[in-house]
């Protein structure tokens, strides 16, 4: 692909990420396949609009230094700016002359001189100055905000909840890498066996100490690997993995997972039952019914039994005390996640908290009559806000007093985890800067009358 088509390919991007809020993973993927686009170019593009999306409003205040506010700029032209700045600041790869040198022809080819010569501007005032300090924003917050490229109410609900520092580290974890992992299918391959097979496809890998299934990718990509074509392993974030390890569901279990979409953790927790019993998985949108049954014969597995159905309807659809073990992993504001998919920071809005906190309430108050005596409720979500966690499970507890904590869940944590910072009466929140992991909160129930 000529370096001038690829740039644009990736402004075309930019713009429908932002102006119709697309899944930036999804859309990425996307243009990759319908265009062919090369292995060597394709991480050039996902580099760069990953990137310009993660610190979007750092770039848009080093941009705006050198532009008169006064004047109007173009949605795409912004993008091309922001995608320059973002290559030239960050970037080592490309010199910045010809980084400006294609900006400067991508502006003439999209536009016209006047706006060639305001890109060239911008970008040639970057190369010799350098862009400005955030050290003239006063206000610790906004600064913050800012640096890190995080809307300033997001910034300061965190500071209120968690502190500066533990803010700050949360917010710059959100702007690194994070190593990918994946999780054996144990029926076809050990996680020895897959490690040794992973090395002499030229990976570089180490096991996770969150589950005896989880291997961490720290080098090369595992979507071309032998065995991923194979289904002997399936893609799945660590903490997540929590998850099928701490529900304890046994084989010949029935077990219902309420919000089951796209399948990893249905798919975990049949492994662990051996493709023995049945897990009644449900979402609430048909097509993510077949994300599911897809995941589910990748990797050979039967007893998963799938339906598209709100959760909050399931106490119509199922008799009282029907399940051995129940999952609820709620939809949430996925401000854990944003590593992965940055472009959730700037579309989420404060009131989606409360709304999506009362969502859960609902679920979990739906599901409750469904649990055995004795039977165990796994609570979780990919977010880092209390609203969404501790409050959701406190709140619950308080109206349902045949629920309890299960204390046990503690003690079956991954010794690492077991004194970590997150820890809490209510369960356990994984910040991103601590595990390596994404965002994510999790807990244990157990019904007792």
């Amino acid at each position: 692909m000529g370096k001038y088509l690829l740039r644009n390919t990736i402004i075309d991007l930019l713009l429908r990420i932002e102006q119709d809020s697309g899944y930036s993973h999804l859309l990425i993927n996307h243009e990759i396949k319908s265009k062919n686009i090369s292995p060597k170019d394709e991480g050039l593009l996902t580099e760069i609009v990953y990137g310009t999306i993660q610190r979007k409003m750092t770039l848009d205040y080093y941009i705006n230094h050198y532009i008169n506010q006064k004047k109007k700029v173009e949605p795409w032209v912004m993008m091309l700016l922001r995608m320059s700045t973002y290559q030239m600041v960050y970037l080592d790869k490309v010199p910045d002359h010809a980084i400006i040198h294609e900006a400067v022809e991508i502006a003439k080819q999209r536009g016209h001189k006047g706006i060639a010569s305001l890109v060239n501007a911008v970008l040639r005032n970057i190369q010799r100055n350098g862009v400005p300090t955030l050290n003239e924003i006063k206000d610790p917050i906004k600064r913050l905000a800012i640096e890190t490229s995080h809307p300033e109410w997001l910034v300061k609900r965190w500071i209120d909840h968690y502190g500066h520092e533990t803010t700050r580290e949360m917010c710059l974890a959100n702007l690194s890498h994070k190593s990918i992992s994946i999780r054996i299918q144990p029926m076809k391959i050990s996680r020895d066996e897959a490690m040794e097979q992973l090395r002499q496809e030229g990976y570089k890998v180490s096991e996770s100490t969150f589950s005896d299934q989880g291997i961490i990718i720290e080098q090369g990509n595992i979507l071309k690997s032998i065995l991923f074509e194979k289904g002997f392993i399936t893609i799945q974030d660590q903490s997540s993995m929590l998850v099928g390890e701490v529900i304890d569901a046994q084989p010949g279990f029935t077990v219902l997972d309420s919000c089951s979409a796209p399948g990893g953790k249905a798919t975990h927790i049949a492994e662990k039952m051996q493709n023995k019993g049945v897990i009644h998985a449900h979402d609430l949108h048909k097509k993510k019914i077949k994300l599911i049954e897809n995941k589910a014969v990748e990797l050979d597995l039967s007893i998963i039994d799938s339906e598209a159905l709100d959760a909050r309807k399931l106490s119509k659809r199922y008799k009282s005390e029907t399940f051995d073990r129940i999952l609820v992993d709620a939809p949430c504001s996925g401000l854990g996640v944003m590593r992965g998919k940055p472009d959730i920071k700037y579309n989420k809005k404060e009131e989606d908290i409360k709304r999506l906190s009362e969502i859960q309430q609902e679920i979990l108050n739906t599901i409750a009559p469904l649990l055995k005596q004795d039977g165990l409720l796994v609570y979780s979500t990919c977010t880092v806000d209390p609203e969404e966690n501790e409050y959701v499970v406190k709140d619950f507890l308080y109206n349902h007093p045949n629920y309890q904590l299960d204390q046990s869940f503690f003690n079956e944590l991954p010794t690492e985890l077991q004194k970590s910072k997150g820890v809490s009466e209510f369960g356990l929140q994984l910040f991103p800067q601590d595990f390596q992991t994404d965002g994510f909160f999790l807990t244990r129930l157990i019904r007792k009358s």
